[in-house]
């Protein structure tokens, strides 16, 4: 899996109709709502704005895309399938069709929906997705350090600290060094 690490855009006109792709990353099914609601908000005289995204829960992934009137299979799904295609989570990509007075066809408004998708996708910086466990421990104040360094070690680190008696922290590190840090601290 793979996730986009900052939001861009690309445009172009395409007989004589103005596409305008974002991408962005989202990381709640709200923060695409939110994202969807202020595209709407910024561009009120839209003929068109379609999107699709796939944001990773708890509970599995949740996949959704728009056609916004479009015929239906021409706008929201090419964009899923570029989405899908490239194993990308934790993103909302969108895209805002000022309507030329041109019409494209079913075939035409599929390939320029998917071609702005594409464009969008291929200009972003896209990284490898790395799931991270939040981990809580209590330890004496001699093995901070030893923390410390075994955290740079595993490409984890620390959230808060509280000092008490003990040190209590919270953690957060790559699910796969997970195991390995509690090892060496249990």
């Amino acid at each position: 899996m793979k996730i986009v690490t900052q939001a861009s855009e690309y445009e172009e006109i395409i007989k004589k109709s103005r596409f305008i792709g974002i991408i962005s990353p989202c990381v709640s099914e709200r923060d695409a709502l939110l994202l969807l609601k202020s595209l709407h908000e910024r561009h009120p005289n839209a003929s068109h704005i379609v999107h699709a995204y796939r944001i990773q829960s708890p509970d599995g992934l949740i996949c959704r895309f728009h056609d916004a009137g479009e015929p239906s299979g021409t706008a929201g799904k090419p964009i899923f399938q570029h989405l899908e295609g490239k194993r990308l989570i934790n993103l909302t990509v969108a895209v805002i069709r000022y309507f030329g007075g041109v019409k494209l066809g079913a075939g035409g408004l599929t390939r320029a929906y998917g071609n702005i998708a594409k464009h969008v996708i291929d200009n972003a910086d896209i990284v490898d997705y790395i799931e991270m466990a939040d981990l809580k421990l209590s330890l004496d104040y001699n093995q901070l350090q030893m923390l410390e360094y075994q955290l740079k070690k595993l490409d984890g680190e620390i959230i808060q600290q509280e000092f008490a008696e003990q040190v209590h922290c919270q953690i957060k590190i790559p699910q796969t060094n997970r195991d390995a840090l509690l090892a060496i601290f249990q």
